[in-house]
């Protein structure tokens, strides 16, 4: 009896997480509800479930640290809940706002639209899973390749901001186009983005810090669509910037070498 007893004792407790995962499933709600919003031709409320998919993406996370809740089943929900929210949706988002409508243009044009919203989806996939195989073989400190929830605020962001100024996506089908493909393209690069991993709120930052937080929540309720577009879209443009400025460095050194 007491060795059935101990052994009843050692099998591992079945069963998930509760909390984390169920931000996760939160997250993969707004995806899911951006997509319906955005079929109905409500584009301003599917921009914004992708941005509150972003923000229980980003807790989720924490909170499985926070409470030691960390599981390789909640690594691998969060994962496919981020294919919904950050990849499916923005994409499919993106193509009923703008680029359903270069069929206008013939059925070669109209075959490029979904085709690049694919694209973009198949890209976000990608760096999914490349993202899952790094863990731990790359510097934490930066991503390798734009992050996804970073291209689907760049995404939507450009479907809020143009909505928001009443421009109709059938008037910027070409810069959607570029936005979606390019934003696709910068997942799957081996360029490095910086990944604020090692920004600790419990450590001390200067007084000048704490003014531009504050003046950043300002300007966002003031206008959010504007604000938040343009600080990821400076965020996606950081990565190339940085690297072809490391390029250069590298050259220059090359150059001296040979002097």
């Amino acid at each position: 009896m007491e060795e059935q007893s101990s052994q009843l004792t050692a099998r591992p407790r079945r069963g998930v997480y509760l909390l984390p995962n169920l931000l996760t499933t939160g997250a993969m709600f707004c995806g899911f509800y951006a997509v319906v919003a955005a079929m109905q031709g409500k584009f301003e409320a599917a921009a914004v479930a992708v941005f509150i998919a972003m923000i229980l993406d980003g807790l989720d996370g924490r909170v499985a640290r926070m409470t030691n809740t960390q599981s390789e089943f909640g690594a691998q929900y969060d994962s496919l809940a981020d294919l919904i929210s950050f990849g499916v949706a923005p994409g499919l988002v993106m193509y009923q706002w703008a680029l359903v409508h270069l069929q206008a243009y013939g059925a070669a044009w109209g075959k490029a639209g979904w085709l690049v919203a694919f694209i973009y989806v198949a890209c976000a996939a990608l760096r999914l899973a490349r993202f899952n195989t790094q863990i731990g073989k790359v510097d934490k400190r930066f991503f390798v390749g734009l992050p996804s929830p970073a291209a689907a605020a760049l995404v939507v962001g450009m479907v809020w901001v143009f909505h928001d100024l009443e421009v109709l996506g059938r008037n910027v089908q070409m810069p959607a186009l570029f936005l979606t493909f390019a934003a696709g393209l910068l997942m799957v690069s081996n360029i490095s983005f910086y990944g604020f991993k090692d920004f600790d709120l419990r450590n001390r930052v200067p007084f000048v810090a704490v003014l531009v937080i504050v003046l950043l929540f300002a300007l966002t309720t003031i206008d959010p669509p504007k604000v938040l577009f343009g600080v990821f879209l400076l965020y996606a443009l950081s990565g190339p910037l940085l690297w072809a400025w490391r390029r250069y460095r590298k050259l220059q050194r090359r150059k001296k070498g040979v002097e």
